[in-house]
């Protein structure tokens, strides 16, 4: 069991620091002048308590840093991920008290980075436990069989950096459509790899411009954090603008 010096964890201190406060006062102090950090406990510990159960064992919120998953979701993009869809864990701790259902492919999860704990990083699952994943010319193929793509046209990818063209495909997983972007012009081919019990291979959706299970391996199923669904918010950082074709949508 690995601790993790996140918010979570930091969050889950300050939950017991201000409630054990807080309830020992009301045992020992007879006086009718509270001191400082007392009344800050009295106070904070129900708003503090509310922010951990929802953040803890119902929804998280985050922040698209990069465009690895256009056009999915696009950079300044702030969304909800789920933290119930694949059951209850303890905050700050890789341990399950509540096992209720484990990714399917297709699902957009949230996860710890298997090299750096401390990262977090989005990606669709598109390889299960015990599948043969490989990708040949810019085609995903799973146990040998290469997944739908249908050309939908081709679109500017824009970054503060610089744009770029791209051809968007819808791709289906198992009867789940989603939209992917290639660059025709780059081409990645991966070897066969066959997916270990109790991992996952992931993918983003920007397929050449995502650092994902081609280059650092397999997610273990106790570091995913939930599944994302929903985007609450966006942020065009190019035109400096509320990106409203993205707000309050779903995540497919």
């Amino acid at each position: 069991m690995r601790l993790y010096t996140d918010f979570g964890f930091l969050l889950m201190l300050a939950v017991g620091i201000t409630g054990f406060i807080w309830l020992l006062s009301k045992k020992v102090m007879k006086t009718q002048k509270e001191p400082w950090i007392v009344e800050f406990s009295r106070l904070a510990f129900p708003m503090l308590l509310i922010v951990f159960i929802i953040r803890s064992f119902i929804a998280e919120p985050f922040r698209i840093p990069s465009g690895s998953m256009k056009p999915t979701l696009e950079t300044g993009d702030f969304i909800l991920v789920n933290k119930f869809t694949y059951g209850l864990k303890l905050p700050g701790f890789n341990l399950k008290l509540w096992p209720v259902g484990k990714p399917k492919r297709g699902d957009v999860i949230v996860f710890k980075y298997p090299q750096s704990p401390e990262v977090n990083l989005i990606k669709r699952v598109v390889g299960m436990p015990g599948d043969t994943v490989s990708y040949k010319q810019n085609i995903l193929y799973i146990n040998g069989q290469p997944q739908e793509q249908i050309f939908q046209g081709k679109e500017i990818d824009a970054e503060p950096g610089g744009s770029i063209r791209v051809n968007r495909y819808s791709e289906t997983l198992e009867g789940k459509t989603h939209a992917i972007y290639l660059r025709m012009s780059e081409q990645i081919d991966m070897e066969e790899r066959v997916v270990p019990q109790g991992q996952y291979f992931v993918a983003g959706d920007n397929r050449n411009n995502s650092h994902d299970s081609r280059y650092w391996g397999f997610v273990p199923e106790e570091t995913v954090k939930g599944r994302a669904f929903f985007i609450w918010m966006s942020w065009n950082g190019v035109q400096k603008d509320i990106r409203w074709n993205h707000v309050w949508s779903k995540i497919n």
